[in-house]
């Protein structure tokens, strides 16, 4: 065990990568479901997983309802950031292309986390944490041209649609923040995690599920469909973020935000070995140094 953590930082820490490992497996499932709308998936996904965290607290939801008045406000930044980020975040990688969607989306989140905490909680900004973001981001970046020159893709996205793209994904990188820090904050006011996030993505759900009247509609028409969106609903969205709530009581959201950015990697590895797609030597590069901003991260929070 790395000395620099002590126990119940170094269990978060593992949490945050252990659903990491679990979120990067989305995009191989949803290659086995080529017809239906990435949008759709996110949709049931993400909000079919925030009902069943939401049904899983609902017991320690009801204690916490009495006082629900005091995080208020938390719980309707949370629920209509969870609302708009799968949305925002595909239709990026759709309209902006997948390298520069996942580097925006994914790598722009946790200086928005940091810059929340900053503004808003006056944490200050360690000078280890900056370095593993820089690591981090450069390494997605790297990653995903990997991926990029791998597929030789030729496709040319109109200069108005990848900036629209862009735009969205910063949307994407934002919201992602924002529910990560109210929960955070939520939990530090004496929410239990479970309905922290149950509550969060419970009501996020009842918001983003109906968007499926609009991008749902062949959800039924092959078996493998619903194959990979209950997959999708119950590991990756439901097992990953009540891990993801469980590392929130044990470290900052910037910090586990960073810790994301590990998914990347994992959803390039199984890319590689299940889908039989190539990867670049610059590929292989960025997963390097996004296993470098681990390891300046792992030591980032000395214990007290």
């Amino acid at each position: 065990m790395n000395n620099s953590l002590n126990l119940s930082s170094y269990y978060g820490f593992i949490a945050v990568l252990v659903a990491s490992i679990l979120w990067g497996t989305t995009g191989t499932a949803a290659s086995y479901a080529p017809n239906l709308s990435p949008l759709a998936i996110g949709a049931i996904a993400m909000g079919g997983g925030g009902l069943l965290q939401a049904l899983l607290a609902h017991k320690t939801i009801l204690n916490h309802l009495p006082q629900i008045r005091s995080y208020y406000p938390l719980l309707l930044i949370g629920m209509i950031s969870v609302a708009i980020y799968p949305l925002a975040f595909y239709t990026s990688m759709r309209m902006a292309g997948i390298t520069i969607g996942t580097v925006v989306s994914i790598g722009s989140a946790p200086l928005f986390t940091a810059l929340l905490e900053k503004f808003f909680d006056k944490k200050a900004l360690s000078g280890k944490w900056f370095i593993s973001f820089v690591f981090g981001v450069a390494g997605v970046l790297l990653l995903s041209l990997g991926e990029s020159h791998s597929h030789g893709a030729t496709q040319t996205i109109a200069a108005d649609q990848k900036t629209i793209g862009i735009i969205l994904g910063l949307i994407a990188a934002l919201t992602y923040s924002l529910y990560s820090w109210a929960a955070k904050k939520m939990i530090d006011r004496g929410v239990d995690s479970r309905a922290s996030m149950g509550l969060i993505f419970g009501f996020g759900a009842l918001i983003l599920l109906p968007t499926l009247f609009f991008t749902g509609s062949n959800l039924f028409d092959e078996p493998v469909n619903l194959y990979v969106v209950g997959y999708m609903m119950l590991i990756p969205m439901f097992l990953g973020y009540l891990l993801f709530g469980y590392a929130l009581k044990t470290i900052s959201a910037s910090t586990a935000t960073t810790l994301t950015l590990f998914e990347p990697l994992i959803a390039a590895l199984f890319a590689v070995l299940l889908v039989g797609e190539q990867l670049a030597p610059i590929g292989w590069l960025g997963m390097a140094l996004i296993f470098v901003c681990l390891a300046v991260l792992s030591k980032a929070d000395k214990p007290k």
